[in-house]
């Protein structure tokens, strides 16, 4: 007997970038893609790349659903977009949205089957008070009740408490700028929504330069890469619709020159994402950020327990300072909380 396939999430990076190579599939490929599609939340959008492909019955049929399941959640996700621009309507500040429901909003081919979870919105600074209380008043509540948490958030993160809505069961996260105040990098939240581009019902989206800026930010100056191949497959769509001119710019005005650049280097390596010739250079850590990003088996598993654990820890590195961090991880600790 020949020895079994292993499978990782570059099986799902090749599909999508090369619908037609899953031509070559058996049955135990096709359930690793689905698993891994599935865990990465790209299920929607490996089911319009695969539109058209041949594929056994079963699997198209799955392909089916998970079209239908993304259109679905792109309703729901504009329709919570609307909620939210009613009640803040009133309150006449600029409300820009971020990720996964602007790009449904503008029509963006990074929206294009993608799986929306929160409403991320952004505002100034100086009016979330204002937003805060005008969203409690409407029926959203907190979702993290924990006095700690609460006052966490409040003096060193980028954004309000996550807020959950009590009839509608959708969580908002109100952000004031897109990384933590803690962070060693400060991007320029007033030149982002200075910048930002109306949308014609009320509501913003981000620059094209700042919406890959905010997606590299995202990916690789405050995470730990979970969920990170959605997230470069964005980055993938937004420099094949919009470029790269002046993008470098706009990233060292922000502080994040480096991070786009890896985000483009690793969506050209796991996606043939057309980039500048001199972005293409290797540094010798995006192999490394590689494994990360596909760390799933063939069931679409979490995999490189060690690796997964160095990039967490990494992400509270680029978050705060060590006494802080060392104080936040132990109190976290005690309070019986540990990291997937």
């Amino acid at each position: 007997m020949g020895r079994a396939v292993r499978y990782d999430g570059d099986l799902l990076a090749r599909a999508l970038r090369d619908p037609a190579s899953t031509g070559s599939l058996d049955a135990g490929g096709w359930t690793a893609l689905i698993g891994i599609a599935r865990a990465e939340q790209l299920a929607g959008t490996l089911a319009h790349r695969l539109e058209g492909v041949a594929m056994p019955g079963a699997v198209a049929r799955i392909m089916v659903d998970a079209r239908a399941s993304a259109a679905q959640g792109r309703i729901a996700a504009l329709w919570e977009a609307e909620m939210a621009r009613r009640v803040l309507a009133p309150l006449d500040c600029p409300v820009v949205l971020l990720k996964g429901t602007a790009f449904a909003a503008a029509g963006l081919s990074a929206g294009v089957g993608r799986s929306i979870g929160d409403l991320d919105i952004l505002v100034p600074r100086d009016r979330i008070d204002a937003v805060e209380a005008a969203l409690l008043g409407a029926g959203w509540e907190w979702v993290k009740p924990d006095p700690y948490d609460d006052a966490y958030y409040r003096r060193w993160m980028h954004e309000l408490p996550p807020l959950i809505h009590r009839e509608r069961d959708r969580m908002i996260d109100v952000h004031h700028t897109i990384l933590p105040l803690t962070a060693r990098i400060t991007p320029d939240a007033a030149a982002l929504i200075a910048d930002s581009v109306a949308l014609g019902n009320g509501l913003r989206m981000l620059s094209p330069a700042d919406m890959l800026v905010h997606a590299a930010a995202h990916l690789f100056a405050d995470g730990d890469l979970a969920g990170g191949m959605r997230n470069l497959w964005d980055i993938h769509c937004l420099i094949e619709q919009f470029g790269t001119d002046g993008l470098a710019e706009r990233a060292s005005h922000h502080g994040l020159e480096a991070e786009v650049h890896r985000a483009a280097r690793l969506a050209h390596a796991l996606y043939d994402t057309a980039i500048p010739e001199a972005w293409r250079t290797r540094h010798r850590a995006d192999a490394l950020y590689r494994r990360r990003l596909t760390a799933r088996d063939g069931w679409g598993r979490p995999t490189r327990p060690l690796l997964r654990q160095g990039f967490y820890l990494r992400s509270h590195w680029l978050r705060m300072p060590p006494a802080m961090l060392a104080r936040h991880l132990w109190t976290k600790w005690r309070k019986g909380y540990r990291p997937v």
